[in-house]
């Protein structure tokens, strides 16, 4: 068994301890394919084993959930270093969304509520989340209403560049919605000039 703090992520060590090889193969009966990637057929498992050891190499279980289970005749460390590479491949082109924060104040005035709005709509345009906060303090409590009416404000404001993940509530003496990009306008990412 592989100890977890030896791991990188806790997911890689499951995912190999899972893959089984060789004598680890269980199943009555498997469809072997060669390290050619020719389909040799259906045979019990000590003779793919055979033949995967005359080769000096390992038999892998690529696919247990098919019937009969495939296996193929690799070398087993190889195909570790692949899967690892195909994984390194997705993470580069997923893209992480942040929350971004926004904080409001009751009194806020039009010029400073405009501006940022204006980060609102560029934080959505950049894909995203936007989280609107407005904090009250002491009395300010008594008048949650006009933190309301800021938050709809924002809300109809932005419309076209975002849609209302959550409405806005009360946490203690906070007031917040959440804000994410609408996902049918959202144009490829251009390369941002650099200004000089």
């Amino acid at each position: 068994m592989i100890p977890i703090a030896l791991c990188k992520e806790q997911e890689d060590c499951i995912d190999k301890r899972f893959i089984r090889t060789n004598e680890r193969i269980r199943a009555r009966e498997i469809r072997v394919i060669d390290d050619e990637g020719k389909q040799i057929g259906i045979l019990p498992p000590f003779e793919a084993l055979k033949m995967a050891r005359e080769r000096n190499l390992d038999l892998v279980e690529i696919s247990p959930t098919a019937n009969p289970p495939v296996c193929r005749i690799m070398d087993y460390g190889k195909y570790l270093y692949q899967q690892e590479k195909k994984e390194r491949e997705a993470k580069k082109h997923q893209k992480t969304i942040t929350v971004k924060e926004v904080k409001f104040r009751i009194n806020v005035d039009d010029h400073d509520y405009q501006t940022k709005k204006n980060h609102v709509l560029r934080f959505l345009d950049e894909g995203d989340k936007v989280k609107a906060t407005i904090f009250f303090r002491g009395r300010e409590m008594t008048r949650t209403g006009l933190g309301r009416e800021i938050l709809e404000r924002l809300i109809k404001d932005v419309s076209e560049k975002g849609i209302v993940e959550f409405r806005p509530r009360q946490e203690g003496n906070t007031l917040h919605a959440i804000l994410a990009p609408k996902k049918s306008e959202k144009a490829p990412a251009q390369p941002r000039l650099s200004q000089a």
